[in-house]
């Protein structure tokens, strides 16, 4: 994957005009039922992945405040931590992945000088979807796919990956994302689409501009080949999906994927999820 360094007033602009584009803070939340935003409430989500309740307890684990029974945790000093060890009050938490204790907000911390995966150079504090019984999860491009969240970034050294939907098996067989959805030191927000499995094309869209430390939300769909994201529960951007990924699988991943390296520990990716939902339909 290659770095984006981006501009609001560079980057081409998704079909809909500035205006359209440009998310409004602290306008939704991630409540009631699924609308044409996509937004999805616990009740109507497939499996899990949301929110427990409305109020986050500053004194729990995450698990005691998000049902984290579909996602396994990878931190910047390797390994991972399976959904069992997550779920629950007392589930796993540390200096990386662990409730605010101000707010109660699910907080990822990512610093530049930390372990990666095979297939990237950046760290992360980053959760991925997994399946009921444990198993990676690893969905066909078919039906109403949704990742939901609402969030704020208070520390990013120059932009950080705050959602994804990364390719599963397939064919091509490839280890790289459809999509990342970046959040920037400045406020911007991109989306960054992969034109082929292969990856290494990244086409990146100005999508909005939300301050550094204001909530916002997102919504992130596919569904065949249509790719939809909603920020602030602003109307949905559409995009087009190759076909050269039609016959691939997919998952999603949240957190705190940062896009920068380096030697320090206090320099790094700091970002507080209030509510993370995934949502499988016809």
């Amino acid at each position: 994957m290659r770095t984006l360094v981006v501009s609001l007033s560079t980057v081409l602009l998704a079909a809909g005009g500035c205006d359209s584009l440009l998310a409004t803070p602290g306008t939704s939340s991630l409540g009631g039922s699924t609308g044409s935003s996509g937004m999805a409430g616990a009740g109507d989500v497939t499996g899990s992945g949301s929110e427990v309740s409305s109020t986050l307890d500053p004194s729990v684990a995450p698990g005691g405040n998000f049902d984290l029974s579909l996602w396994e945790l990878q931190e910047p000093i390797g390994g991972s931590i399976s959904p069992a060890q997550l779920v629950g009050p007392n589930g796993f938490q540390d200096s990386y992945f662990f409730t605010n204790p101000n707010d109660g907000s699910l907080t990822f911390w990512d610093p530049e000088m930390g372990a990666t995966t095979s297939n990237s150079k950046f760290p992360r504090s980053e959760l991925r979807e997994m399946t009921a019984d444990g198993a990676d999860a690893d969905w066909a491009v078919t039906g109403t796919n949704t990742l939901s969240a609402r969030l704020k970034a208070t520390q990013i050294p120059n932009h950080v990956c705050v959602g994804q939907i990364h390719l599963g098996t397939g064919a091509p067989a490839s280890t790289k994302p459809l999509l990342e959805l970046f959040y920037y030191a400045t406020g911007a927000i991109v989306l960054a689409i992969e034109q082929t499995p292969a990856g290494g094309n990244l086409v990146p869209y100005s999508v909005g501009s939300v301050p550094v430390g204001t909530k916002w939300s997102y919504v992130i769909g596919l569904s065949g080949n249509t790719i939809s994201l909603a920020i602030n529960g602003h109307a949905s951007q559409t995009f087009t999906m190759s076909p050269t990924f039609n016959n691939e699988h997919m998952y999603f991943k949240a957190g705190a994927y940062n896009q920068s390296v380096g030697s320090s520990t206090t320099i790094g990716a700091k970002v507080q999820f209030y509510s993370l939902q995934i949502f499988h339909g016809p």
